[in-house]
C-alpha cells in the first residue's frame, strides 16, 4: 500500500509533514490542499493517506486535525482534539516511538497557529526565527511546492540556526521583511474599522498583497476582529473573506469557525474562512460583518 502525507501549506501543516515523515514510511511526495478544496471535494483522498490540519475525507487512512468545526463522528485512525496546532496532536500521536525530540518545534508551532504572540513578534518578526520563517509559507502560491518540501527537510534535519541559514530560506526571509512594510501601507489604504471591525478589502487589486496576518491587529487596536475580503485569483468569479480575533484586544464573543461554516467554510473559534462566488458578495458580507458588529455568542 503507497503511504501519502496530504497537509495545508501553512506552518501548522509543514510541521505536521515533518513529524509524520520522521514517524512514516512514506512513498509518494507530500500532497499540499487547502481546506476548502477538501470540502468541495476536488482532492481524490486514497487508502494510505495521512491527512493532517484539513478536514476529514472517509478515504483515508490516518487523520489528524484541531478545527473545531471539522469534528466527525465517523470512526477513524490517528487524532482529533480542539488544541493550538494539528502539529501537537501527531507529535504526542507518535513522539514515544520517535528517537529525535521536536518538543520546541512543536512549542512554536502552537504559539503561532493560534496567534500567541507578542507585539514586538507583529511589530518586528524579523528579531524571532520561527515567527518570520512561518510567514515565508504562503498557500496561494502553489508554484512554492517544492519550497514547501524543503523546509520540511530542513526541520527535521537542522536546528532553527541551520534552517534559518539556508540560502533558499534566507533569501525569502528577507523578501518578508520588505513585503511586510509595504503590506503595512496596504492594510492602512484599504481597511475601515466600524462598531468595533476592522475591515479590509482587497478586491480592487487584481492580486491582492501578501504579508503579516497578525499586522491589522496592531495597527488597529479598537478593534475586536478583523475580516479580511479579497478575489481568489484574477478572474474575479470567487470571493475569499476571512476572519480572525484580535489578539491584543480580546473581546470578540462569535465564534468564528461556526459564523463561516454556514457559507461552507469554517476554521477555530478565532479565525476562519470562507469561499463563495462573487456574486453573492453583496448578500454575504454585510451579513457576517453585521453578525461580527453585534459581537453575540454565535452558535449553529
Amino acid at each position: 500500500m503507497t503511504m501519502r502525507i496530504v497537509t495545508r501549506p501553512d506552518f501548522d501543516g509543514v510541521v505536521c509533514a515533518v513529524v509524520l515523515e520522521e514517524s512514516l514510511t512514506t512513498t509518494e511526495p507530500i500532497l499540499w490542499v487547502e481546506p476548502n478544496d477538501m470540502q468541495q471535494g476536488k482532492v481524490e483522498i486514497r487508502q494510505g493517506d495521512a491527512v493532517a490540519n484539513l478536514p476529514f475525507d472517509p478515504g483515508c487512512s490516518l487523520w489528524f486535525d484541531h478545527h473545531a468545526t471539522n469534528r466527525v463522528e465517523t470512526p477513524f485512525e490517528g487524532a482529533f482534539e480542539v488544541v493550538p496546532s494539528a502539529a501537537g496532536l501527531v507529535w504526542q500521536y507518535y513522539r514515544d516511538r520517535l528517537e529525535k525530540d521536536f518538543s520546541e518545534l512543536i512549542r512554536q508551532a502552537d504559539r503561532i497557529d493560534s496567534a500567541d504572540l507578542t507585539r514586538d513578534e507583529v511589530e518586528t518578526p524579523e528579531h524571532y526565527p520561527y515567527v518570520l520563517l512561518s510567514m515565508t509559507i504562503f498557500g496561494r502560491k502553489w508554484e512554492d511546492g517544492p519550497y514547501w518540501d524543503r523546509l520540511v527537510g530542513l526541520l527535521r534535519t537542522q536546528p532553527i540556526e541551520g534552517v534559518m541559514a539556508d540560502p533558499e530560506v534566507k533569501r525569502r526571509c528577507e523578501a518578508v521583511v520588505a513585503q511586510n512594510r509595504e503590506y503595512r501601507r496596504h492594510l492602512r489604504s484599504c481597511t475601515d474599522v466600524k462598531e468595533g471591525v476592522s475591515i479590509t478589502d482587497f478586491r480592487g487589486y487584481d492580486e491582492a498583497p501578501e504579508g503579516n496576518r497578525f499586522l491589522v491587529y496592531a495597527m488597529y487596536p479598537e478593534a475586536v476582529v478583523s475580516v479580511k475580503i479579497r478575489y481568489v485569483d484574477r478572474a474575479k468569479k470567487r470571493v475569499v473573506l476571512s476572519v480572525g480575533h484580535s489578539i491584543f484586544n480580546v473581546g470578540c464573543h462569535v465564534h468564528a469557525g461556526h459564523l463561516l461554516s454556514q457559507f461552507n467554510g469554517g476554521g477555530h473559534f478565532g479565525a476562519a474562512a470562507c469561499t463563495f462566488d462573487s456574486a453573492m458578495a453583496d448578500k454575504l458580507i454585510p451579513h457576517i460583518i453585521g453578525v461580527l458588529q453585534e459581537n453575540r455568542p454565535y452558535e449553529h
